[in-house]
């Protein structure tokens, strides 16, 4: 019996990698043109390290670049990167196909619904408010509510607790098998591998299912509870 599904954000409901790319592209040329005096390969190589040395979610990844380019941090360019940024962003953060009729099937089965993310609070709930997803989740957990990353068991028990709903009566979905699936197996949960959103080229997983398409959901669900 499933009485609740938790869902990883980034590449399980958002494909996060790609909205990342696209934003960053757009700050790029946008802070060439205010007056970088760089290429666009360049500018993107070096974004990179500061994401590969800082972590996905850094937040101050412009003031970094530019003060590395320039050995200081030029406003001007900078605020034309970080527009450029958000509308690009916003612009590119869309869900994955059939995930609004899986989340309102999944409602309509009364199935409790759960988001756990390793990203910052306030980046989380932006990205859900952003796709209108704030309204449809019972509860929420981001790495600030336990200050600990997936696998660790703290932050699914965390998420399970707020749902009051027992590890064996929930099912993890999620797209990195080394966190998600990992994670929320070792305390019970079943779990649901979203290879739709993999970006690691995962050849093996120990999930119970293999989701290529999200709305496969409903079928595991309506099997689990018949």
């Amino acid at each position: 019996m499933i009485k609740a599904v938790v869902f990883d954000l980034d590449n399980t409901l958002v494909d996060f990698m790609k909205m990342k790319r696209l934003a960053i592209d757009a700050a790029i040329v946008a802070m060439i043109d205010a007056g970088l005096n760089t290429t666009e390969s360049e500018a993107a190589r070096l974004i990179d390290d500061v994401y590969k040395e800082q972590g996905i979610e850094y937040q101050q990844v412009f003031d970094v670049f530019l003060n590395r380019m320039l050995g200081k941090n030029d406003l001007r360019i900078l605020s034309a990167g970080i527009v450029a940024y958000r509308r690009a962003r916003e612009a590119a953060l869309i869900p994955y196909p059939h995930v609004y009729s899986t989340l309102n099937q999944l409602l309509k089965m009364g199935v409790k619904l759960g988001v756990l993310s390793d990203a910052p609070s306030r980046e989380a709930w932006l990205r859900l408010a952003y796709m209108n997803f704030h309204h449809i989740f019972d509860q929420v957990v981001t790495f600030d509510d336990t200050g600990l990353r997936k696998p660790n068991p703290e932050p699914f028990r965390a998420i399970l607790k707020k749902l009051e709903v027992e590890p064996e009566f929930a099912l993890m979905v999620g797209d990195w098998a080394e966190r998600d699936i990992y994670g929320g197996a070792q305390i019970g949960m079943k779990t649901a591998f979203a290879k739709y959103g993999d970006t690691f080229a995962t050849k093996e997983h120990s999930a119970d299912y293999e989701l290529t398409d999200i709305s496969q959901l409903i079928g595991i669900i309506k099997k689990e509870n018949q």
